[in-house]
């Protein structure tokens, strides 16, 4: 008896094995096609887009709007003359300086008003304070003091993108099961091994989705710094290519943006992947 269960045991894990190889390949070829559906699904969406704004874009006056085809016609002509990225240069440069300020600023911020109660009583009311208030409201007051150049540019910039991540940062923490705290400290872990191993990793979906966030806000923010300081940036561009009536030439600026957010975004998910994958899991799911 005890040899006949021994090789059925032993039979059963080939069974086993090649069952679970089986459920691996469903599920990647699942996966696979779920991909290829997106895809096409998007590409449709957009081509329907495209024709309508086409269509619909060619009988409205030109002065007041344009079509895709004139955008990128625009587009050809602007980037071959370089005029697109004399203008778009200057902009990513103080997108990368004032989001890299704020997303380390606000992240350290975030912890430690989630961390130490102490310092949430004493500042977090400043920082609600300082988020009620409309950020447009403060560009004046900062051009007043730090000028017209790259100085003022990126603190508009970090005042728009800094509140999301320290916002989201510091929900993420208190979000964290306080029960896997008390097992860390049950198992007497030091404070840097509760936040490296449990802290950090519970709260890194919401650091991510603060950096969407500080993203597309640090895009306005940028935009909106170009309009209030230097004749420099692609917001300028806007502005100059508006009053001029070049309608085809002022979308091109404008769907850079768009496209630009879009990519950040795209490249934020892909990190989100790398460093917290089961939360992509949850999603593809």
């Amino acid at each position: 008896m005890t040899v006949e269960a021994n090789d059925s045991a032993i039979a059963g894990v080939p069974d086993e094995t090649e069952d679970r190889s089986r459920a691996q390949q469903v599920a990647a070829r699942r996966r696979r096609n779920k991909q290829i559906q997106t895809i096409a699904i998007r590409c449709a969406s957009l081509a329907i887009v495209l024709t309508l704004w086409q269509v619909f874009g060619a009988n409205i006056d030109p002065v007041l709007f344009t079509t895709p085809s004139k955008i990128a016609a625009a587009a050809v002509t602007m980037i071959g003359s370089g005029e697109l990225w004399t203008y778009l240069w200057p902009s990513l440069v103080v997108l990368a300086i004032g989001l890299t300020l704020a997303a380390t600023i606000g992240i350290a911020i975030g912890l430690l008003l989630a961390r130490f109660w102490v310092l949430d009583v004493a500042f977090g009311v400043y920082i609600t304070f300082l988020y009620s208030t409309p950020s447009v409201a403060l560009v004046p007051l900062i051009v007043l003091w730090a000028g017209f150049e790259t100085t003022a540019k990126v603190v508009i910039l970090f005042l728009f993108a800094f509140f999301p991540m320290t916002i989201n940062t510091y929900q993420g923490v208190k979000n964290v099961d306080s029960k896997l705290i008390e097992v860390g400290r049950a198992f007497r872990c030091s404070e840097a091994q509760l936040w490296t191993n449990i802290v950090l990793p519970g709260a890194l979906p919401f650091i991510v989705t603060g950096l969407r966030l500080a993203v597309g806000r640090g895009l306005i923010g940028m935009v909106l710094a170009d309009l209030y300081t230097a004749i420099s940036g692609i917001g300028y561009l806007i502005v100059r290519t508006a009053s001029t009536y070049q309608v085809d030439k002022m979308f091109v600026p404008i769907v850079t943006l768009g496209l630009l957010g879009v990519t950040l975004t795209a490249l934020l998910r892909l990190l989100e992947i790398k460093v917290a994958p089961w939360t992509a899991a949850g999603a593809q799911d």
